[in-house]
This record gives structure tokens, C-alpha cells and sequence, in this order.
């Protein structure tokens, strides 16, 4: 029994969390994914960095819901969340990412998940700043959706190049690179819902946990 619990010991301390996670926007996608890689046990990130300069809205009801109060900094809100004696180290930064503060992007994996606007440029800049520093990196390739629609990951040379996203990093030089999401984008009439983001908010989660481990081994 003793050499039974000594190797269930050991298999445990092998589950501990173990690296980095950057994830740069803090909406209604980022907090999903946010929480994902909080909650999961055995295993998973040890230190998750969340960058976004947003601040709490009225109609931010995931947030509020949760406990959030309008008008205060959405990664605040998130890094609250992981109160004395959490397993995991979280850490909140209000800024928004732009070609000033790129050294804020750190860790074994990069994750951008920023919206509104033209946002491609900057994403461009996060994924090759990232990747030159040894970071794996994973983005948001469309999240609309009324829930018919598959959530892919797919790498950025396979994926569809008629996409806007997937030409406009393919144009900037981006390779090596994973893209997740249904494909929809705000030119289509599909609108963003809350049960597709929890689809798209898995998927990425699990392919954060495969680079994950592909970086430590």
C-alpha cells in the first residue's frame, strides 16, 4: 500500500501546473478563456497574464453576472478572482497592447483574442513579436455565429485564404501559427453569441494546452 500511495505521489506531482500563459484581450472570449484555464486541475498553466485596457460596461453581463462593477478594469476584475491561497499565479494588466509596450507579451504561449475595430495590425505585431522571442501563438480566426457553425483550429498555412484574417497574416509574413473559430466574421450576418463563444472559448483552451506542452515537453 505504501509503494502504491509513493507512485500516486509522484504521478500528482507531475500534474502540477507548469508554465506561462499570455492572453491579450479580456472581452467576452478572453474571460471565458480566462476562466477555462483557471478552473482546470491537474495540470494546466502555472502563471496566466491578461492584458487588456477595457474597463467593465453596463453591457458586459458575463462580467457583471459574476460580480464585476461597471467601470473597473477587466483583467482586475479577473485577477480578483484568483484570491489568497489559489493555485495559480494571475496576473491583470490594464493596458492595451500596441507597438510601444510589445515587451508586456511574455511566456510559453501567446493568445490573442482582441475585437473591434481594425485590430489586425496590432495582432500581427503581437504574433511576430512573441514568436520572436520563443513564444507558440494562437489567435481568433471569426467567432459570429447562431450555433450551426463547426469551431475549427487550424494552422495558418491550411487555413481558408479567402479569409480576411488568414490573407492579412499571410501578407505580414506570419507563419507557424494557429488560428481557432467558426469562420464567421462581422461581414457576415450571423451575429456573436454567447453559447458559440463558450464553443470557441473550449477549443482554444485545448489548443493553448497542446502548445503548452509542446513548449515544456
Amino acid at each position: 500500500m505504501a509503494v502504491i500511495l509513493l507512485e500516486i505521489s509522484e504521478l500528482e506531482g507531475k500534474k502540477a501546473p507548469r508554465g506561462e500563459v499570455t492572453l491579450v484581450g479580456a472581452g467576452r472570449l478572453g474571460l471565458r478563456t480566462a476562466l477555462n484555464l483557471m478552473q482546470i486541475h491537474r495540470g494546466g498553466p502555472e502563471r496566466i497574464n491578461v492584458i487588456d485596457g477595457q474597463r467593465v460596461s453596463a453591457d458586459d453581463l458575463i462580467f457583471r453576472l459574476m460580480g464585476a462593477t461597471p467601470g473597473e478594469y477587466k483583467v482586475k476584475f479577473i485577477e480578483s478572482l484568483a484570491t489568497p491561497g489559489f493555485s495559480r499565479t494571475v496576473r491583470g494588466i490594464p493596458e492595451y497592447i500596441d507597438r510601444d509596450n510589445l515587451h508586456l507579451l511574455r511566456g510559453d504561449v501567446v493568445c490573442v483574442e482582441i475585437a473591434g475595430g481594425d485590430t489586425l495590425p496590432v495582432t500581427a505585431e503581437i504574433i511576430k513579436y512573441a514568436q520572436k522571442r520563443g513564444s507558440a501563438t494562437i489567435s481568433t480566426m471569426g467567432v459570429f455565429g447562431i450555433g450551426e457553425e463547426e469551431v475549427n483550429a487550424i494552422s495558418i498555412e491550411e487555413a481558408d485564404p479567402g479569409n480576411p484574417i488568414v490573407e492579412y497574416l499571410l501578407d505580414e509574413g506570419v507563419t507557424d501559427h494557429l488560428l481557432v473559430g467558426t469562420g464567421k466574421l462581422i461581414r457576415d450576418w450571423e451575429p456573436v453569441t454567447p453559447y458559440v463563444l463558450d464553443r470557441v472559448s473550449e477549443v482554444m483552451t485545448a489548443e493553448i494546452l497542446k502548445l503548452l506542452r509542446r513548449k515544456l515537453g
